[in-house]
């Protein structure tokens, strides 16, 4: 009898693990199936009007970190390819003294970017905010998100989620094998937030703020 307790138990507690471990996988399966039809490289990514540059930290001398640099750098060559007219730069500057969208700016302006098609958003603090200030603060409904390729689909997933018709193009870091590997790890935890603001609550961005018509200004020069 108290062997068959037992096993009764254990298939409980087996049934109880298989249920834990599909809650788990859920945000991360919806993060790639909502995302996996629009990761493109440059060269065939979708024309749209703005790419969204997500920040990515500064060095200690206020300049655009490894990682963020290489997003600036495909953010670019999307402009010059004619896939993207405006760049949307988008980071913290929660912070005096720490500014990613005007190092962002400078950084694109530095090589060779006009000055008049790159906008700055000072209030993107997480991709979420990024993506829902894209579509309710600068009115943009279609873009291409560029970051780097281990968190794109969790950017495309949330700009879709936002109501952007989004696309993807990701920065190659696998030559810097440790740093790519904790990347990718760590999406599989960030999936769970993602979908509890993309799916669950779609909050409000930490700072909304009146609309703002840089974007649409650009794209009229």
């Amino acid at each position: 009898m108290g062997s068959f307790i037992g096993r009764v138990r254990w298939k409980r507690v087996l049934v109880a693990l298989g249920l834990l471990a599909v809650l788990a996988a859920t945000p991360w399966v919806w993060v790639r199936a909502s995302s996996a039809a629009y990761l493109h490289d440059a060269a065939d990514v979708p024309d749209a009007p703005v790419a969204l540059v997500l920040g990515a930290g500064l060095t200690r001398a206020g300049t655009p970190t490894a990682f963020l640099a290489g997003r600036l750098d495909v953010a670019a060559d999307l402009y010059r390819r004619g896939k993207v007219e405006v760049l949307l730069v988008s980071g913290d500057n929660s912070r005096t003294g720490y500014d990613e969208p005007t190092a962002m700016r400078t950084y694109l302006i530095g090589r060779g970017v006009p000055a008049d098609v790159v906008v700055a958003d000072y209030a993107g603090l997480d991709t979420w905010d990024s993506c829902t200030r894209a579509k309710r603060i600068f009115g943009v409904e279609r873009l291409t998100v560029v970051t780097q390729e281990f968190h794109l689909p969790r950017a495309v997933a949330l700009c879709r989620s936002a109501g952007i018709e989004a696309s993807g193009v990701g920065h190659d870091t696998s030559d810097r094998v440790a740093t790519t590997a904790y990347g990718h790890f760590r999406e599989v935890f960030a999936a769970g937030k993602a979908m509890w603001d993309g799916v669950v609550t779609k909050p409000d961005p930490q700072f909304l703020g009146p609309r703002e018509t840089g974007v649409t200004s650009a794209l009229q020069r």
